[in-house]
């Protein structure tokens, strides 16, 4: 086995281990029905969270690695496309998903606040928007990866 090889295999595990429980965080808070369990579904979502960021940082190195091992793959539109892609939805934790969770976190960590407020629907729904757009960003990379259409 080369060390191409063993990265293609890295990168495959990171992309199952790291994207594919990103897809889910979603859906872990949403039946929250009082503050007791909507904070414990972030506790988990937080703990899943550290293997989307391992998982992404693999995904990075790893495709790099290829990229650099194999220099023919960054003339290749998909492989391209599929790292700005990644890169805008890697800059889009910090600059948009972080602000937009901030608020959230403040409503969590007030231990007064024993039922949902309205403001919380309010401020997931829009968190949860950017979220799914990262999502989807992510879907059409792994098609790309997948299809290597051009």
């Amino acid at each position: 086995m080369s060390l191409y090889d063993l990265l293609v295999i890295i990168h495959v595990f990171a992309a199952i281990l790291g994207l594919g429980p990103g897809f889910v965080m979603i859906y872990i808070v949403t039946n929250a029905k009082d503050m007791r369990q909507l904070r414990h579904a972030y506790h988990i979502r937080n703990r899943i969270h550290h293997f989307v960021m391992v998982g992404g940082t693999l995904l990075l190195l790893t495709g790099l690695g290829m990229g650099i091992m194999n220099p023919y793959l960054f003339s290749q539109y998909w492989f391209l496309i599929s790292l700005v892609l990644f890169l805008v939805a890697l800059a889009a934790g910090p600059l948009v998903l972080s602000p937009r969770a901030k608020p959230i976190k403040e409503i969590l960590a007030d231990d007064r606040i024993q039922e949902i407020p309205d403001t919380y629907e309010v401020l997931a729904k829009e968190l949860f928007f950017y979220e799914r757009m990262t999502n989807i960003i992510f879907l059409i990379i792994i098609l790309l990866m997948i299809t290597k259409p051009f």
